[in-house]
């Protein structure tokens, strides 16, 4: 009797206990700072990682080699308060979908936009999610690719400053983010759609 007293408390205290179902999805908008930043900002998101994807080179380091590779976030994310698509139409918003050079002033290959998919579903959605955004600029030519998703590599070790840069540094992200022109750019492109 004792026992299945405790059983059912226990099992009515494990009811209160926060659902610990978490996905990770992996996009690319040029500054790794700046992403982290934005995504962190989306209900739903409970941890934005920086770091690089997308190339075939082990372990990249940013003031070391990272050819070909991308500065990418993974957003972990609980499916049940944001949706893979969610996070879809967030990203789009937060980037130049025009710019084949790099984004805002950031210019060269490690800094282009993509959007990461790891099964079909999420590439289903994201490549429905590409042609809208083409169908929206029919006059522009959409560059953002949609790619398999390969090793995502976290900054880690001397560089990971790069992690939490915005917390850590306001005045100088700020100041970054201002003189880049991303905020501008987005709203020139976006509208009202633009998250800042």
């Amino acid at each position: 009797m004792q026992k299945k007293i405790c059983m059912l408390v226990l099992a009515g205290l494990m009811s209160y206990l926060p659902n610990a179902v978490a996905d990770k999805a992996v996009f690319a908008g040029g500054c790794f700072w700046c992403m982290e930043s934005d995504f962190e900002k989306l209900a739903g998101v409970s941890q934005v990682i920086s770091g690089f994807t997308g190339g075939t080179l082990e372990n990249p380091t940013y003031n070391g080699n990272h050819k070909g590779h991308y500065e990418a976030v993974e957003v972990i994310y609980d499916p049940q308060k944001v949706s893979y698509q969610d996070l879809l139409d967030y990203f789009w918003v937060n980037i130049d979908p025009f710019d084949a050079r790099g984004q805002f002033c950031d210019k060269g290959t490690s800094y282009l936009s993509a959007i990461f998919v790891a099964n079909d579903k999420e590439k289903a959605l994201a490549e429905r999610s590409r042609r809208k955004v083409v169908e929206q600029f029919s006059e522009n030519k959409v560059v953002t690719p949609v790619l398999s998703l390969s090793t995502f590599y976290p900054i880690k070790g001397s560089e990971s400053y790069h992690q939490d840069y915005y917390k850590n540094n306001p005045l100088r992200y700020k100041y970054y983010r201002w003189n880049c022109g991303r905020d501008q750019r987005l709203k020139e492109i976006w509208g009202d759609k633009a998250t800042h």
